[in-house]
């Protein structure tokens, strides 16, 4: 499951928002989270990612902007594993006879 998919399962589940409404280059705040529901989706991302946010985290304007954000702190908190938003790529055909 990619970056995307988590954070967006976390937005369905918890703000009850309808997932075909989630376009990754709009705003959060078109999706009716308010600050306070932004602090909230802070911690969600911790525990969902295993991943510790500074106490400045930026602002994450849109989810394509936290999908980046969190793909980082795992690159930099967990740099033995594979980032999550990257494509698998694809298994080698056999050689041809």
């Amino acid at each position: 499951m990619t970056t995307l998919e988590q954070l967006s399962r976390i937005l369905v589940q918890h703000y009850k928002i309808d997932p075909t409404g989630l376009d990754p280059h709009a705003p959060l705040q078109q999706l009716g989270i308010d600050s306070l529901g932004m602090v909230e989706l802070l911690f969600f991302i911790e525990d969902e990612f295993h991943v510790h946010l500074p106490s400045d985290a930026p602002l994450l304007p849109t989810l394509a902007d936290a999908v980046v954000y969190i793909d980082d702190l795992i690159a930099k908190q967990h740099p033995e594993s594979v980032t999550l938003g990257a494509i698998p790529a694809q298994p080698k055909a056999p050689p041809l006879a």
